[in-house]
């Protein structure tokens, strides 16, 4: 799979380019448009058993398959190398290739999470992973011993090999590891974290309350 990207950074969307019988993982809601023969399987689990996730296959000749995130922002592409993952946070991929795999229960979670599944997922494998970005991009990279702290609200994803600490924001306030919220989240480095520059949860509210009309 080979992706292009057009319209960024405010309303990013992302063309699969898919060979003759490939496929591809993606978001089914995400889905703008594809070239004519592309076969769709939709997957059932979504709220109230709606489709989230399809996958989509070429056919003899190849096509593609456009995707585009609900809320205005960019889009960012991952390309795994089969070796180091990422931590990507839950619901921000619009698609990833056939050889790439979601663990929510990922082992190294249990020292963020504990025994709960947390507000993020661990993506492996080998090929390309499609990001949804609210707002822009910001690509930090740790040099050795050099530690920030990130707002998960605001986090996309970091690589797997970057050191990451979960604490709360203070004991009087709520906290959620299924959300993030009332948690800070320290990353030190070397490694890359990608922070989006809008908060996806204060976004949606904002448009669903008429976007300040």
């Amino acid at each position: 799979m080979q992706v292009r990207t057009r319209h960024t950074p405010a309303f990013g969307v992302a063309r699969l380019l898919l060979a003759p019988g490939e496929a591809v993982q993606a978001d089914y809601a995400a889905m703008i448009a594809t070239s004519y023969g592309m076969l769709v399987v939709p997957s059932r689990g979504g709220a109230r058993g709606k489709a989230r996730r399809a996958v989509f296959t070429a056919p003899a000749e190849g096509g593609w398959v456009d995707v585009a995130p609900a809320l205005p922002g960019d889009v960012h592409t991952v390309e795994l190398d089969g070796m180091a993952g990422w931590c990507v946070t839950r619901g921000s991929w619009l698609a990833a290739a056939a050889t790439v795999r979601a663990d929510p229960q990922w082992p190294n979670f249990r020292g963020l999470f504990g025994a709960d599944i947390g507000f993020l997922d661990h993506v492996s494998g080998d090929g390309a992973i499609v990001l949804a970005c609210c707002g822009s991009l910001d690509v930090v990279t740790l040099e050795a011993g050099e530690v920030i702290t990130v707002d998960p609200s605001y986090l996309l994803a970091y690589g797997d090999l970057t050191q990451s600490r979960l604490r709360a924001v203070s004991p009087s306030l709520p906290q959620s590891v299924r959300t993030g919220e009332g948690l800070l989240l320290d990353f030190a480095g070397p490694g890359q974290v990608l922070i989006q520059t809008r908060n996806p949860r204060a976004m949606a509210a904002w448009l669903e309350a008429g976007g300040g009309r």
